[in-house]
């Protein structure tokens, strides 16, 4: 069923609190529901990122699983950020007794200005306040600005659980490892600390999968045999850092290869390749023929994030026909979808 942009703006404003009948399958595929719907960052289309309201709204609009970025604390306790550089995600700028935090790091053989988690306590950063990330796009969520603090990846957990006995189902966790080879170099290691969350909770395959860009971390993970699936995300360019700061020329494209394919089987249960990598290829066939199942990301209503037959309107942050979108990617046989907007998703899904 394909659903205009008015239909799109009116069934987002309604919030589908109510969308989806079957019970999600947690770190299973939904049997007969159609693809699991993961809550990027929580629902990140209508709150800043990374928030307890982005992933309570990503719950209440029908989302299976919510996605938390780990990042380390000066003190090591895990915290949830898109990157560690926070000037973009918080109101780090504008607080003068952080001033001084400001630098420059080479983070994955790239130079960054800003302020970074790893230089502050998380009793620090618990007085700062998320803000949105894309206020240009989506100037609608700068509402909520200063209104959440940082989350640990244990209240997340928390939060996952007291929703999934609200809702009557199960929210799997969706972390990921950000930059690990370059926080494993500073000793601040992601992987241990992922791992006591994990055990302490008593975390099993259907609360939790774990993704990464880099395999060594997922295989640092699946040597302490926890039971949790693994998904190893896939870029568009280049290859991972860890391989290649280890002088592996292994690039993602040679990753999404058959026998690419064949050897994250090994170690891996999902990929998570660029949406765009899906389009006139193979790759669907090819990841269920190695015994893997795929999500593709990331999937946003706005025009600036369609492919340009599916853009409306006139300017970049206007909604375009998403449903078409979800459409074209559920009649590939995709097994998820990571979207800022997991209600619309859901609404697809139904249809």
């Amino acid at each position: 069923m394909r659903l205009g942009r008015r239909s799109l703006l009116l069934a987002a404003a309604a919030g589908t609190a109510t969308a989806g009948t079957a019970t999600p399958a947690g770190a299973e595929s939904r049997k007969g529901g159609g693809p699991v719907v993961i809550g990027h960052r929580g629902a990140a289309g209508w709150r800043p990122e990374h928030t307890a309201p982005s992933y309570t709204h990503a719950v209440q609009s029908g989302a299976d699983w919510i996605e938390p970025d780990l990042v380390p604390t000066k003190d090591h306790v895990l915290v949830v950020r898109h990157e560690n550089e926070i000037s973009q995600t918080t109101d780090v700028a504008r607080r003068p007794e952080f001033e001084g935090r400001r630098t420059t790091k080479t983070v994955d053989g790239r130079a960054v200005t800003g302020w970074f988690t790893e230089d502050f306590t998380l009793a620090e950063l618990k007085t700062l306040r998320a803000v949105e990330r894309l206020p240009a796009v989506r100037n609608r969520n700068t509402v909520f600005d200063g209104r959440a603090e940082i989350m640990t990846f244990q209240e997340v957990v928390d939060l996952a659980r007291r929703l999934s006995r609200e809702h009557g189902r199960t929210i799997a966790v969706f972390p990921e490892t950000k930059h690990p080879t370059y926080f494993r170099s500073i000793g601040l290691p992601l992987e241990p600390k992922l791992t006591a969350v994990i055990r302490r909770n008593r975390l099993g395959r259907r609360e939790c999968v774990v993704q990464s860009f880099e395999p060594t971390s997922l295989k640092r993970i699946a040597a302490q045999r926890l039971g949790v699936p693994l998904w190893q995300a896939l870029g568009t360019t280049g290859g991972p850092y860890d391989l290649v700061a280890a002088g592996d020329p292994t690039t993602y494209k040679d990753m999404m290869s058959p026998a690419g394919l064949a050897r994250i089987a090994a170690y891996a249960d999902w990929i998570g390749p660029d949406k765009a990598s899906l389009v006139g290829t193979s790759l669907v066939a090819d990841a269920h023929a190695a015994g893997l199942r795929i999500g593709p990301y990331t999937f946003r209503a706005e025009n600036q994030f369609l492919p340009e037959r599916f853009r409306r309107g006139s300017g970049g942050h206007d909604f375009g026909d998403a449903f078409a979108e979800y459409a074209l990617y559920y009649r590939m046989g995709v097994d998820a979808v990571v979207t800022d907007f997991p209600d619309l998703a859901v609404i697809a899904r139904r249809s």
